[in-house]
């Protein structure tokens, strides 16, 4: 994956050729230095036509059932992100396992109000997909991991137009959209460690760190909020790298996003009703973590 962020940047048409003919993903971002576009591969897949057709046909109850699955991962990873004494987390647990098929009564979004309003442990957050500091950091991550989900779709020979929950018109990675729901408090965990950074109860005034590293100061008051730049930007990218568990395997979690893919594809072709979803490393899984 190619992140291009620097807008006097030239391209050359044999360099973007050579980028789809090697299968990377080209990643432009605007103005506000967010992610603003994606060039994808065509599909070099001997079976696109049929994978397309078999997920064109899929059935509205399997539709439901394969969100319900992603709702529930979505808010058992919320959980995962919080303390295991917060009362807030037991919430989050009860709430997972009050997901229905489709979900018809939003589960997923009781269960948001109650992770943002605990998500950090020191001061209130608003989740805001408009906001500066922390919320741009979470755009910028969710952007990156979308366009690692539509990779990984088109690989499969999928479309990632055609979603299960997910339908606009206007929207070319409805499923990647779907996809990613339980694969979003991968990126709020690393944005909370950027915040944090070495010091759990890092306090400090953004103002104060003109190189915006994290760090400690003994007496500050002020929450720190990293910002927007090469370094952070750096290590959300590094997400894709990092080690997830998938049922019994680990590995890179882009690795994992097409065992995700291969999984959905089979559900597709009625081989299996389940989804394998990549979950975070725990502190008891060493060997994952890289201990």
């Amino acid at each position: 994956m190619l992140v291009v962020d620097q807008p006097q940047s030239t391209y050359t048409h044999a360099a973007l050729a050579a980028l789809v003919r090697s299968g990377a993903v080209l990643v432009v971002c605007g103005r506000d230095h967010l992610p603003a576009g994606v060039l994808l591969p065509l599909a070099d897949h001997c079976q696109v036509v049929w994978r397309v057709a078999e997920q064109v046909a899929i059935s509205k109850p399997l539709r439901k059932r394969l969100w319900k699955q992603l709702v529930r991962a979505k808010i058992r990873a919320q959980a995962q992100n919080l303390p295991a004494t917060r009362p807030a987390r037991k919430k989050l647990l009860e709430l997972a396992r009050q997901v229905r098929s489709g979900d018809p009564t939003n589960v997923e979004a009781q269960a948001a109000k109650v992770y943002w309003r605990h998500w950090l442990p020191d001061v209130p957050f608003r989740r805001d997909t408009d906001g500066k500091g922390l919320n741009s950091l979470l755009n910028y991550g969710y952007a990156i991991l979308r366009a690692a989900v539509a990779r990984a779709l088109v690989a499969a020979g999928l479309l990632p137009a055609i979603g299960l929950f997910h339908s606009n018109r206007s929207n070319a990675f409805c499923l990647a959209d779907d996809l990613i729901e339980p694969l979003r408090p991968l990126v709020d965990r690393r944005v909370r460690e950027l915040r944090e950074g070495d010091c759990p109860n890092f306090l400090g005034a953004a103002e104060e760190r003109p190189t915006g590293r994290p760090g400690c100061r003994e007496n500050g008051t002020v929450p720190f909020v990293p910002e927007l730049n090469p370094e952070t930007k750096r290590g959300l990218l590094k997400l894709l790298a990092d080690p997830v568990r998938m049922g019994h395997q680990r590995g890179p979690l882009m690795v994992n996003l097409h065992r995700m893919v291969a999984s959905l594809v089979r559900c597709y072709q009625g081989e299996s009703d389940r989804l394998e979803i990549p979950r975070a490393c725990t502190s008891a899984d060493t060997d994952a973590c890289g201990s």
